[in-house]
């Protein structure tokens, strides 16, 4: 690989680097997942980078499906042909492919290179369902899966050398952390780069990849579940309101168009969990989205939407710090997450503002029904007299947003 390949300057994410570096040289597939434009292909140069500085005569082999030079690799035979074509004998190497779900069976190579030692892989996606699937039936306990979210709060402030203020904290959630936009000024400009975005991933890693006709129903669902943020996901209601409008469209198609979003990394789903009985229902799950500058670019910014987007900003922060998220149900109350990372727990209430009584009974006092001894925690977009209420911790957003740890 040249080296003008990898950019001149690079804005690090060490997290990421942190938890993938340990695998360098294992006998593993490292592979990056994540929505389009998140900063994947940026993590790849920072590895490459990593090993050229200490192995200065690493041998890196780069492909990038959306650069046209690589076109001619369509299929697994033509990447395993290139590879090599391009390795080295008798020595390590370092191979990393952008984008593979543009590569028909890639699994099928990925294989047959898997049994070189000597082979090092690299692989990114933004197909969730294409990688689990295809990895797990032909690799299974051979790769090892690293998402990649968009720029955490702190990521943020360090991208577009930012302090930790109330101003900054409304940028980040009007236009959310995608990587790119330190090279534009954080207004309307932003916005037009941010639908074009979206267009990209619904029409290539939606509409084209699963060949779908009803592309209008498609971006009204995308509309839907905007402005539905928080709120439980039923298929049927929205199948009974489209039959209002004249249009018919089953609730196990509506569920399938969701899947196929999922699998985008548009939205993330956290099913309902039921606390006492220890079960996941089968219905009634929540969507959040990945990005919430995408989301304010496709439905618009309102304040009055404040709420929704401090409860998706808090959901994407917890992803960041590797919890699996699910919201909690206990008899007729609701807990907003059920977060579980390592064999623990949290649980975690989002208010945009306890101004009341009555709302701090709420949101702390569903809290205190939950009976063991698990860290519990209400977030907020104000502040509060004293640091808990009856032992369950009260933190405001700028806090948890800057933490590592919760609880």
């Amino acid at each position: 690989m040249k080296q003008q390949a990898i950019p001149s300057s690079l804005i690090e994410r060490p997290s990421y680097i942190e938890q993938i570096t340990p695998y360098i040289k294992k006998n593993l597939i490292k592979v990056i997942s994540g929505q389009r434009r998140v900063g994947k292909s940026y993590l790849l140069f920072q590895l490459m980078k990593l090993i050229q500085d200490s192995e200065k005569t690493a041998n890196i082999i780069y492909i990038n499906k959306e650069d046209l030079q690589f076109d001619f690799i369509k299929n697994a035979n033509d990447l395993n042909e290139y590879i090599l074509s391009q390795r080295k004998a008798g020595q390590h190497n370092y191979i990393f492919i952008d984008e593979i779900q543009d590569i028909t069976d890639f699994e099928k190579a990925l294989r047959s290179l898997l049994l070189d030692e000597n082979n090092d892989l690299y692989v990114t996606g933004s197909n969730a369902k294409m990688l689990s699937g295809e990895l797990a039936t032909y690799l299974s306990g051979r790769y090892i899966e690293f998402n990649v979210y968009s720029l955490s709060y702190p990521e943020f402030l360090s991208f577009h050398h930012l302090k930790d203020t109330d101003q900054s904290l409304a940028h980040y959630f009007k236009f959310g952390g995608l990587p790119y936009l330190i090279n534009l000024p954080l207004n309307d400009q932003a916005f037009e780069y941010l639908k074009s975005v979206y267009s990209t991933i619904i029409f290539r890693d939606v509409v084209s990849r699963y060949n779908l006709r009803n592309s209008l129903f498609l971006e009204k669902l995308v509309l839907f579940l905007a402005d539905s943020i928080g709120s439980l996901f039923s298929a049927k209601r929205i199948s009974d309101y489209l039959k209002s409008q004249q249009t018919n469209l089953a609730p196990n198609q509506i569920q399938l168009y969701n899947s196929y979003l999922t699998s985008a990394y548009i939205i993330h789903e956290a099913a309902r969990y039921d606390i006492i009985g220890k079960k996941i229902f089968e219905s009634g799950s929540k969507f959040y989205f990945e990005n919430t500058g995408l989301r304010n670019a496709i439905i618009g910014y309102k304040p009055n939407d404040l709420g929704k987007i401090l409860e998706n900003v808090v959901y994407n922060h917890l992803l960041y710090l590797g919890y699996k998220i699910k919201v909690g149900t206990m008899n007729t109350q609701e807990i907003d997450f059920v977060c579980e990372r390592n064999g623990e727990l949290l649980y975690v209430q989002v208010a945009l503002r306890l101004d009341s009584e009555a709302t701090i009974e709420r949101e702390f006092g569903n809290l205190l029904l939950i009976s063991d001894n698990y860290p519990k925690v209400v977030v907020t977009n104000d502040q509060f007299t004293g640091n808990t209420y009856q032992g369950v911790e009260h933190i405001n957003i700028r806090d948890f947003l800057m933490r590592k740890r919760i609880g």
